[in-house]
């Protein structure tokens, strides 16, 4: 059996508060026996723009360096999924995310769906792959990447048998509903993760960060989809963590006997999709 737990919690340009924060997460699942904790997009030196002038941008950090490491020492022995902005080639950054443990790193990957304006800032991946850790086969999607079910399919066709999700989903800029549970984002957010989930008949772990950045207020919302598509723990919009144990292989395993948009597949009468043109 394997116990998941994914964080709905705020973070910011400060490093020592993160790690402070990242702590007392993994203390926290450590307590309720958890193997994984996926933390929200963004979790080490904060989301890639604020929306206003009066935040720098975020510290661009190697995957080498000290602060990655830092929360593989915090990890042990649990599989940690974390989000931060690269340091690439040239002076390019990138929004990614890193699944680690105490032993390294286990999985990497760059965001490649940019909204709106956030390619100004940081460039995007190119490539999808799952990867193998000590809890199953893990595939990880950064915020928006996760509206795209040729991302999720993607991974799941390279044997993901669990998806990380891992967001700074704020609330609508345009229409915001004072109870964040019922703004259009929260709905589109939870949608997307849910159907994720059950177009792929895998378990799904979300994360999202909570709180206000700039013109930002996260709408925090961690869950846990089973490969139905039902939510099976959550929190809400306040920090916390979604908690749930099951046994991740024989859970999809199961799911993919039955009625699977996996198992009945057939890509012999599929196309790619070109882009529409706007």
């Amino acid at each position: 059996m394997l116990t998941l737990a994914a964080a709905a919690a705020p973070f910011n340009r400060d490093l020592q508060r993160s790690y402070a924060t990242i702590a007392a997460l993994i203390d926290q699942a450590r307590a309720a026996g958890a193997g994984l904790l996926v933390l929200p997009e963004a979790a080490l030196g904060g989301y890639v723009e604020s929306l206003s002038g009066d935040v720098e941008p975020p510290p661009a950090l190697d995957p080498d360096g000290p602060e990655l490491r830092t929360v593989m020492e915090l990890a042990q022995d649990m599989v940690v999924c974390v989000g931060f902005c690269e340091a690439g080639e040239d002076g390019a950054r990138h929004n990614v995310a890193a699944c680690v443990s105490g032993d390294g790193l286990l999985g990497f990957h760059r965001k490649i769906h940019m909204p709106l304006d956030e390619g100004r800032i940081t460039t995007p991946g190119d490539s999808l792959a799952a990867f193998d850790t000590p809890i199953g086969r893990i595939g990880m999607l950064i915020c928006y990447d996760k509206a795209f079910p040729e991302a999720a399919r993607t991974l799941t066709l390279d044997g993901a048998e669990l998806l990380c999700t891992m967001s700074a989903w704020p609330r609508s800029a345009t229409n915001p509903a004072d109870d964040l549970t019922e703004d259009r984002q929260w709905r589109r957010a939870e949608l997307w993760d849910r159907a994720r989930a059950a177009e792929n008949s895998l378990v799904l772990a979300s994360a999202n960060q909570t709180g206000v950045f700039g013109r930002l207020h996260f709408l925090g919302g961690a869950r846990i989809c089973n490969p139905n598509g039902d939510v099976i723990a959550s929190t809400g919009p306040e920090p916390g963590l979604a908690i749930t144990t099951l046994d991740l292989q024989e859970t999809v395993e199961r799911a993919r006997r039955a009625l699977s948009p996996i198992r009945d597949l057939r890509p012999d009468v599929y196309r790619t999709a070109e882009p529409i043109p706007f």
